[in-house]
């Protein structure tokens, strides 16, 4: 914990201060003397009740200190909103996403996980979302409306899904739109076609990346897109979604969407597909940011809430306050209730 006007935490001298009135007050009682008639009723009334008057006064002494505290400005480092700053979602959507070795299914949990991602990020983070599977798709463009980006995300299971794998150029795409977006806060959107444009995204742009399996298509190869990302100064952390007995079943028959859906491996098969946790993690090592394992629902969740507290944040302080003179007021007022009850009465 840090102090904004550490001197003021010189009023904690008036505890000890305090202390030695009342201790120079109990003395000064002391020299009077009391007639009582009968002192054993006296001794009763007094036995064990003679560190009540002390409680009261202990509470008051904690509230003044809550007090000295608050007014120096106490800060506790933690992670503050980063003006600026962006992230990218990139979903697979390819057809392998309707495996249900995750519940309800694939791509049915990473909707619920990004949807408690949406919940946990900064409100002034920019958030833009990208689905692929053949080819990227620009599902919605960075923005600061986070309820765009949900309603985007409800739509991203009614593309076509299938068609291939592309991880090279979804990252590609997800590079492009960050600095796009980075140039765009500024004002001077050309600004991200000139040589400068990568170190514009540095520290302002991440990119969220989830699959469930191997490239299959695409341009550039996972690496190939992972070095477009650390050239711009941007981590990519990585999500490899399902387990390895994950099995998909393919028939003809008509699809979500209304597309068709030939069968190349024969009517009826049952297709394996597992994730490709080497690669993913490879891409996230390579651009300096985070590979999760994500084998059930729950950890899926688990990662992107875990994320979604850190991504568009960086070191900073927060002034508590608040808390201090919460604090206080509270044991100013047990303090008094206190006294209230336990003054001392005689029977």
């Amino acid at each position: 914990m840090s102090f904004d006007r550490p001197w003021l935490l010189l009023t904690l001298l008036v505890i000890p201060a305090a202390i030695a009135l009342y201790l120079l007050s109990e003395r000064r009682r002391m020299r009077y003397a009391i007639r009582f008639t009968n002192l054993e009723v006296l001794a009763g009334v007094v036995r064990g009740r003679l560190w009540r008057p002390y409680v009261p006064l202990a509470f008051f002494l904690l509230a003044l200190t809550a007090l000295c505290v608050g007014v120096a400005r106490p800060q506790r480092s933690t992670l503050v909103a980063r003006d600026r700053a962006t992230v990218i979602l990139v979903v697979d959507v390819s057809r392998s996403m309707e495996a249900k070795d995750v519940k309800p299914n694939r791509i049915g949990a990473a909707q619920a996980a990004l949807r408690t991602f949406l919940d946990r990020v900064p409100q002034r983070l920019q958030i833009g979302l990208i689905a692929f599977a053949g080819e990227p798709a620009v599902a919605a463009p960075p923005t600061f409306d986070h309820q765009l980006v949900r309603e985007a995300l409800e739509t991203i299971r009614w593309y076509p899904s299938f068609g291939g794998t592309a991880i090279g150029d979804a990252l590609a795409e997800a590079v492009r739109i960050g600095q796009e977006a980075v140039g765009g806060l500024d004002g001077n959107l050309a600004s991200v076609r000139t040589a400068a444009a990568p170190q514009q995204a540095k520290g302002l742009v991440s990119i969220l990346f989830l699959s469930d399996g191997a490239q299959t298509r695409g341009d550039l190869e996972p690496l190939e897109g992972a070095d477009r990302a650390r050239s711009a100064g941007i981590p990519v952390y990585t999500v490899a979604l399902g387990t390895p007995r994950g099995t998909l079943d393919f028939g003809f028959g008509t699809p979500r969407g209304g597309f068709p859906n030939p069968n190349p491996t024969g009517p009826g098969r049952r297709v394996p597909v597992p994730p490709d946790p080497i690669t993913l993690r490879a891409i996230a090592d390579r651009t300096g940011g985070e590979f999760f394992a994500a084998r059930s629902a729950e950890s899926l969740q688990s990662a992107y809430k875990r994320l979604g507290s850190r991504l568009g944040r960086k070191p900073g302080e927060t002034e508590v306050t608040y808390a201090f003179l919460a604090g206080a007021a509270g044991l100013l007022l047990l303090a008094g209730l206190l006294s209230a009850l336990w003054s001392p009465r005689l029977p």
